[in-house]
């Protein structure tokens, strides 16, 4: 098993500190220590030291999907019709430029990726599976999952 030279680095409280930015990554270094039981200065040093090692590589907004527009979710598996590292890279540099496309996961089993898809509506996806997805000569099979509820995400 091949272990990352900084997940060993990490110890109990670089998981904490983790933990709680991952909750909520706007709270302030105060707050943080507090939470953490570090103080300010000793929180403000371990958490510069995990965006230094690329523990932490940023920090987002997490955006309410229907009040930007978006009204429909799908997870879509994909599967090419050749399996080599050209088809594969056309197809995920497809995906790159489609805004539709929130996530695109290269997967092992019976297909080769994995695609978060959010539109506003169930047109603009069939106009996406039809002139994006479908357009891509790479493609072989497509099975769309619509999302129709998320009793747990905790994506950010």
């Amino acid at each position: 098993m091949i272990v990352s030279q900084y997940m060993s680095d990490l110890d109990d409280t670089d998981r904490r500190i983790l933990r709680h930015l991952q909750a909520d990554g706007r709270q302030s270094n105060l707050s943080l220590a507090d939470r953490v039981g570090l103080s300010p200065s000793a929180c403000l040093r371990r958490v510069a030291s995990l965006e230094k090692r690329g523990v932490i590589s940023g920090y987002r907004a997490v955006v309410n999907p229907t009040k930007t527009g978006v009204g429909f979710t799908a997870y879509v598996t994909v599967g090419l019709n050749k399996h080599t590292k050209e088809a594969q890279q056309a197809f995920e540099r497809a995906m790159l430029a489609a805004p539709q496309v929130r996530e695109c996961h290269n997967t092992t089993g019976a297909v080769e990726y994995l695609l978060r898809v959010e539109v506003a509506d169930l047109p603009s996806y069939k106009h996406f599976h039809n002139e994006v997805l479908g357009t891509q000569p790479q493609v072989n099979a497509i099975t769309t999952l619509v999302v129709m509820g998320s009793p747990k995400d905790e994506r950010a």
